[in-house]
């Protein structure tokens, strides 16, 4: 199938993939009055005496904000709120279908710092959480930073964060698969933007041993002179051993790479060069940094893409609606550092002992179990690290 052709006409003829629908009847006055005016005073009037109530008497409870400004889509780049709404929408389809969770698409016409984070502040008491995304680097950084300081809701930026979660999780199953332990390994990340400088913390939490970090710059050093503020923080984190050069001397010995930035970047000879049986997730898309048959001739034991025609697909589809499911039923005010992890090895835990092999190291996307154990983690999670507002949570279905 022609994809781009065929979504194109889908597109035309679903004229957007989301619709509005009443979950009462509206069929006689009575269903009139007791929806809408007179009856519905007495709920408003319990809001206005206790604004948590808003969780209980409305869909707020089980409603999520996709947030974007259309300037880092997919692979498109800087295209516009307006063209991004595609694929805002088609976000808000994956939170529903795989997490049961409600989501609104708002694309905001600005690039401001400052007009994007107060659209967000003032439309917060709509929702239960926000998922910001497609926002380029680094203003993802401040946006998230400064909402998760002004709003008492969960802000999650999937590209940052719910990437992190899948990788961690596929690269917790591989360490399994090549008999590796995670806390004696060196990880190569290429790519320092918000997905490759998520995925560097996150491993940090799991407890890799040597992170190296590489740009368009080269490697990340502690000491060096950074344009993007956010590096400076990521350069005290990584690379231990303060080693210099470019993507050849950083995956020199190697356990395993990650790539989250351009296409055709690795060779085989920089595979070769990595430590016994190493793992490769080259995630940019659609064209990976290394193609997988490339990477396995070259002796890679454990291989992974961000596409679904080859082995080991590390998308986000597979983390973010059980997370907001999970935050959301413990009415969570945040989606912290334990929750993440949680999430992680509740995906980890997902493939079966005896299933677990080379090729198969993170759960099929459309098992839709994987979303209930994820949402199970993370609202544990959420209660033992003090942010969830309820205890006895329950899920929306």
């Amino acid at each position: 199938m022609d994809y781009a052709k065929e979504s194109l006409k889908k597109h035309y003829e679903w004229k957007g993939k989301l619709e509005v629908l009443p979950k009462v009847p509206v069929a006689d006055k009575d269903d009139l009055s007791l929806a809408y005016t007179p009856g519905v005073a007495e709920p408003c009037l319990e809001i206005q005496k206790d604004v948590n109530k808003s969780f209980e008497l409305t869909g707020r409870w089980n409603t999520v904000a996709v947030v974007s400004d259309g300037t880092a889509v997919l692979g498109l780049g800087d295209i516009g709120p307006e063209a991004s709404m595609p694929v805002m929408e088609g976000k808000c389809v994956l939170f529903k279908a795989f997490g049961g969770v409600d989501a609104i698409p708002l694309c905001v016409r600005s690039k401001k710092v400052e007009d994007i984070v107060e659209t967000v502040r003032l439309l917060a008491g709509s929702f239960g959480g926000v998922n910001l995304e497609d926002i380029s680097a680094p203003r993802c950084f401040e946006i998230e930073r400064r909402l998760k300081e002004c709003c008492d809701i969960p802000i999650f930026h999937d590209d940052q964060h719910g990437t992190a979660i899948v990788a961690s999780a596929a690269m917790i199953n591989a360490a399994k698969v090549v008999s590796k332990k995670i806390e004696e390994m060196t990880v190569v990340i290429n790519g320092a933007g918000a997905a490759g400088c998520a995925v560097a913390k996150q491993l940090i939490a799991l407890g890799v041993a040597d992170i190296i970090m590489v740009d368009i710059m080269g490697i990340i050093c502690d000491g060096d002179k950074f344009i993007n503020n956010s590096h400076y923080e990521i350069a005290e984190l990584t690379n231990k051993y303060r080693i210099k050069g470019t993507l050849s001397d950083a995956m020199a010995d190697a356990d395993a790479f990650i790539g989250v930035s351009k296409p055709d970047l690795v060779n085989e000879d920089m595979i070769k060069s990595m430590a016994d049986k190493p793992i490769v997730f080259a995630m940019a898309n659609p064209v990976p940094e290394i193609m997988p048959e490339a990477a396995k001739k070259a002796g890679a034991f454990v291989v992974g893409t961000g596409r679904s025609d080859f082995p080991n697909q590390i998308n986000n589809v597979i983390a973010f609606p059980g997370v907001f499911k999970g935050a959301l039923a413990a009415r969570a005010s945040d989606i912290n550092e334990d929750m993440k992890l949680a999430a992680a090895y509740a995906i980890s835990d997902s493939v079966a002992a005896d299933k677990l092999c080379a090729d198969y190291i993170l759960p099929d996307p459309f098992d839709r179990s994987v979303a209930d154990r994820i949402a199970k983690a993370v609202s544990d999670a959420a209660v033992e690290s003090g942010v969830a507002r309820i205890k006895n949570y329950s899920y929306a279905e």
